[in-house]
């Protein structure tokens, strides 16, 4: 059974996108669907990782640090002493970081957060079957809220013929609309610009399967 955490994180994800967002980005598919036979996914999730480590980094260092000024501030120099807050002040901290993300992001660094965003999407590529179209053209728009990261994830049929250095493009517009509190609208014209790019290389056959469906997922 999950805990409170991981509730928390998953209703985060939740609430990224509203009901109105999600249908418009699901719509936004349909319509770049009918233009390519390739198969575009989206997929937002709370976290792609836990970071166990940060929490443990960040209470042991915040417990050393308020543990001698506890004992700066009572005078008291015994080591029974210190260790004492130290542990009390470690089982504390270790929750509260664990449970809030702006803190706990401060003890991940940067490359860290960035293998595993794109560990997880790779992984969630395979999990969800994008590379399980006729051509192998599936595209997986991953978008993961606590690394405040995203990744695209083409499958071979389009990796042979596109570039992954094309896909920053769409990566910069989530970006840019996340930062400016447009995520529905930046993820749907990040739709439409890898509709244009499939389009190019894989127009739309005579009969179009929907191999993968359009709905956003959300979570893991």
């Amino acid at each position: 059974m999950p805990d409170k955490y991981e509730i928390k994180m998953s209703n985060s994800a939740e609430k990224f996108l509203t009901a109105a967002e999600r249908l418009q980005i699901e719509a936004r598919i349909g319509e770049a669907e009918k233009r390519t036979s390739g198969e575009i996914v989206v997929m937002v999730v709370p976290s792609s990782y836990h970071y166990p480590l940060a929490s443990m980094l960040g209470s042991l260092l915040l417990a050393i640090l308020f543990g001698v000024a506890a004992a700066l501030l009572f005078g008291n120099d015994n080591m029974w002493f210190f260790l004492a807050v130290f542990g009390l002040l470690f089982m504390v901290f270790h929750e509260f970081i664990k449970r809030v993300n702006i803190i706990k992001r401060l003890f991940v660094t940067a490359s860290d957060m960035k293998g595993e965003v794109e560990e997880a999407a790779i992984q969630s590529f395979y999990q969800r079957k994008v590379n399980h179209t006729v051509d192998h053209t599936g595209l997986l728009i991953y978008i993961s809220l606590f690394e405040r990261n995203v990744r695209v994830v083409a499958d071979q049929g389009i990796s042979s013929k596109v570039s992954q250095e094309i896909w920053q493009e769409i990566v910069d517009t989530i970006v840019r609309g996340i930062r400016s509190k447009e995520h529905g609208n930046a993820i749907a014209a990040a739709v439409d610009q890898c509709a244009d790019i499939l389009a190019s290389h894989f127009p739309v056959k005579t009969v179009k399967l929907n191999e993968l469906g359009n709905e956003v997922i959300i979570g893991r």
